[in-house]
């Protein structure tokens, strides 16, 4: 349920969210879109699933996503994903690198500022193009 001040998408409130606040909301939306993806691809164990899952949320994969995808971003994106780069983290997943950790959140935060301003086309977009962006890292890897 949504505070008054988000309701119809008050872009200007939502701007100005907390960069970590953003990303709490894009880290759901991307492992939901990944976890819908995965289950409409292919048959497996929920064990499996998860494992395939992390494949695409991981810091590391977020990174490479946040660094693809950045030079496309258009100038609210691009602030919002500066600031989400840039906040202080309190905490850092044991098995990730700093800087890919800042570089998803960053990544999360877009996602999470575009899904609660309603901008679902362009949400879908980068959804779409992150999940190409590992698979094709995969693809690429195999003999």
């Amino acid at each position: 349920m949504r505070g008054d001040s988000l309701q119809n998408g008050n872009t200007d409130v939502i701007r100005l969210l907390q960069p970590a606040v953003l990303a709490f909301i894009g880290d759901a939306v991307f492992n939901l879109f990944i976890r819908e993806r995965l289950v409409r691809k292919k048959r497996a164990s929920s064990h499996r699933l998860h494992i395939d899952a992390t494949r695409y949320v991981k810091a590391a994969s977020q990174s490479r996503i946040a660094r693809e995808l950045q030079k496309e971003f258009d100038e609210d994106e691009a602030f919002i994903f500066r600031r989400g780069r840039n906040a202080k983290s309190t905490t850092v997943p044991k098995n990730a690198d700093l800087h890919d950790y800042h570089y998803a959140t960053g990544l999360e935060a877009v996602m999470g500022y575009l899904y609660l301003t309603g901008r679902k086309e362009r949400l879908e977009s980068i959804l779409e193009r992150a999940a190409s962006i590992i698979e094709s890292d995969e693809t690429e890897s195999q003999p």
